[in-house]
């Protein structure tokens, strides 16, 4: 069976996180301050397209404000580029990251937290592409700069510790992932509780360690708790839970449980096309994982038109 893919989601943090930094007082009741909490909103809500326009013009206020390389712009550009990421575009991801990047260490210091942000995204963008050489410098210098501004237990550092240990994970390095997911986990309940919807991303990635570890009954057990959590947060169609769904199928079909795979893989996959349209690239791992099911049920010509289409999916998006 095709290995699992970790569902890191960074950008809920980032977009929190860039709301409330370098603004100016009145900067929350202008109109690309209006326009950037209406964003946050369809942001976390899994509604990345709708949220785009929103982002794109808060952008170009911004720089008609201030101009192209005022500190006041690294903001919407992080933000721009952590949705342009969870569309699946990441060459202009990669372009909006970099441009806030230099902004940041330009106007506030290469060890600033604004800057720990942006790295964390960066990197995080390195890891999807695979580029995990790229990736794992960027996460560890956010990790450090937010540890030794905010101490080892402040919440704004898990995301960046949760995208190193998928890292890890994507390199099949299990025993480097477990103990950074569980870390990031354990940070983020005791500080917003058990029902924490940002948490249970590192609940999918800690399962996914686990089944690689044949921990099945962990796996699962964490896997509907992630679940449940994110439909109680944000309903039932959110591309979290589309990725858990996939995680939990794939369990399921480990253990030979395959009615319950299969209605599971059928779940995520229209769960993702609903969420974030039919040729997102998340969607050819989901794709993938039920062809494989497929031909390991003697369906070869299901599991054949599955494969088409994914792979018609990454001749159209051609990531860098």
């Amino acid at each position: 069976m095709k290995a699992l893919k970790t569902s890191i989601c960074v950008a809920v943090a980032a977009l929190a996180l860039s709301l409330s930094l370098g603004a100016p007082c009145h900067a929350e009741d202008d109109e690309a301050g209006t326009l950037t909490r209406q964003m946050k909103e369809l942001y976390q809500a899994g509604k990345y397209a709708e949220a785009l326009p929103l982002a794109q013009k808060a952008l170009a206020l911004r720089e008609k404000e201030f101009g192209p390389g005022d500190a006041m712009v690294a903001m919407p550009l992080n933000d721009l580029g952590t949705i342009h990421y969870n569309l699946g575009q990441y060459p202009v991801a990669e372009l909006l990251y970099k441009r806030a990047l230099a902004i940041r260490e330009k106007t506030l210091g290469p060890d600033a937290t604004e800057v720990a942000t942006v790295l964390n995204n960066l990197g995080e963008l390195y890891r999807v592409e695979a580029h995990y050489a790229d990736a794992e410098p960027l996460l560890k210098r956010s990790i450090a700069i937010r540890e030794k501004a905010l101490g080892p237990n402040d919440p704004s550092i898990v995301m960046a510790m949760s995208n190193l240990a998928a890292v890890y994970s994507s390199q099949g390095r299990y025993d480097q992932s477990e103990p950074l997911f569980k870390r990031g986990l354990a940070i983020l309940q005791k500080a917003n509780g058990p029902d924490d919807p940002e948490a249970t991303v590192l609940m999918s990635n800690l399962a996914d360690a686990y089944i690689h570890k044949h921990r099945y009954a962990d796996a699962e057990r964490l896997l509907k708790r992630a679940i449940a959590v994110t439909e109680k947060a944000y309903g039932p169609d959110h591309p979290d839970i589309a990725q858990a769904q996939n995680n939990l199928a794939t369990l399921y079909a480990r253990q030979g449980r395959n009615a319950e795979a299969e209605r599971l893989y059928k779940q995520s996959v229209a769960t993702f096309e609903k969420t974030l349209g039919p040729d997102h690239p998340d969607l050819v791992d989901i794709l993938d994982n039920l062809a494989a099911f497929y031909k390991d049920q003697g369906r070869a010509a299901d599991a054949q038109q599955l494969l088409k289409r994914s792979a018609a999916i990454r001749q159209k998006v051609r990531p860098i």
